[in-house]
């Protein structure tokens, strides 16, 4: 029961659940015995406050969940850690592969990067054929702050679409998640492979990371909402379909909530960081900014655990000694 109040039912194993279910009837059973006998009032008065606890475990419902939002965020964000370590590979796999297949051959990114983000083949042409106009396209270069604001909106915009795409594709049993996750994965990695190149390294990652890492972050967590939907149609597990859907929509939803103002960051930062007169220095250090708040939140996610079932009165009736109940001396009796 300690360990069980401590980490919550989903800390323990099936069968340790399971153990835990026999040993509360056989504990329930020798209760009663004792009541009937009436010789053991320290060895019932555990029993009972054992019982008790054991059955706000087992027969209770669970209370609802916290409404604060950043618990929340956190308790979710600490149990669905698989989904977005599979989201994370899935990146990593369409980065590599979208920077191997174009730096094999640069005409590939033709066909990988897309037309609505600005990147037609004239332009794209430029790009992978002159150095200048690399150089020129990563240079700081100010502009005025109403085209800063229209084209923010337009990138949240963008942005959150596409992170809706992937939380929806869960409905098809994860499978247009998988895909998008994989091809935003390779628009990254065939960017990135045109333009680390020397000398302008340097450069692309202080245009790049500011609000790439923010804007990544909140797909990934689009994108495990959208495998999270998609789990209980392949398989419902013992509790069946209807209730893995139920909990998993629950969990997709807190996850797009905080997918939704880190698609803002990303939007002010690409909006107002990039395209400003900031420096290589200055633009490297608001993305480690972005970073460090991004890591924080995963990193503190990580640390979540349930809080133990408080019942009240019952945590003064257990034994002053851990493992030895009130009455197992000489005075108890079977």
């Amino acid at each position: 029961m300690g360990r069980c109040e401590e980490a919550g039912p989903d800390g323990l194993t099936f069968e340790e659940l399971r153990e835990l279910a026999l040993i509360y009837r056989r504990a329930t059973a020798q209760l009663a015995l004792l009541r009937d006998r009436d010789r053991d009032p320290e060895a019932v008065r555990y029993l009972n406050a054992l019982c008790v606890r054991a059955h706000s475990v087992l027969a209770v419902s669970q209370p609802p969940p916290r409404t604060a939002l950043l618990p929340r965020f956190r308790e979710v964000i600490g149990r669905t850690w698989p989904a977005q370590c599979l989201v994370w590979l899935l990146l990593a796999t369409g980065v590599y592969v979208g920077a191997v297949v174009v730096a094999k051959d640069p005409k590939a990114t033709y066909a990988l990067m897309p037309v609505s983000l600005g990147y037609t083949p004239a332009r794209l042409d430029r790009l992978i054929g002159s150095e200048q106009e690399r150089g020129a396209f990563l240079s700081p270069d100010a502009t005025p702050i109403g085209d800063n604001v229209l084209f923010g909106s337009q990138l949240f915009a963008n942005n959150t679409r596409v992170g809706m795409f992937a939380m929806a594709g869960g409905v098809l049993a994860g499978v247009p998640t998988i895909v998008l996750t994989v091809y935003n994965g390779a628009i990254l990695g065939a960017f990135a492979a045109t333009f680390w190149v020397p000398p302008h390294r340097v450069e692309f990652l202080a245009w790049l990371l500011p609000h790439a890492i923010p804007e990544f972050a909140a797909i990934a967590l689009c994108a495990a909402a959208g495998l999270l939907l998609g789990a209980p149609l392949v398989g419902g597990g013992r509790r069946g379909r209807a209730a893995a859907w139920r909990d998993a929509t629950q969990s997709a939803l807190v996850l797009f909530a905080l997918a939704v103002p880190l698609f803002i960051a990303a939007a002010l930062i690409e909006s107002f960081v990039r395209e400003s007169a900031l420096g290589t220095t200055a633009r490297l250090l608001v993305a480690a900014g972005s970073g460090s708040v991004v890591l924080w939140l995963f990193v503190a996610s990580g640390r979540a655990r349930r809080r133990p079932v408080k019942v009240g009165w019952l945590d003064q009736a257990g034994p002053t000694t851990p493992g030895v109940a009130p009455g197992s001396g000489s005075g108890s009796r079977r």
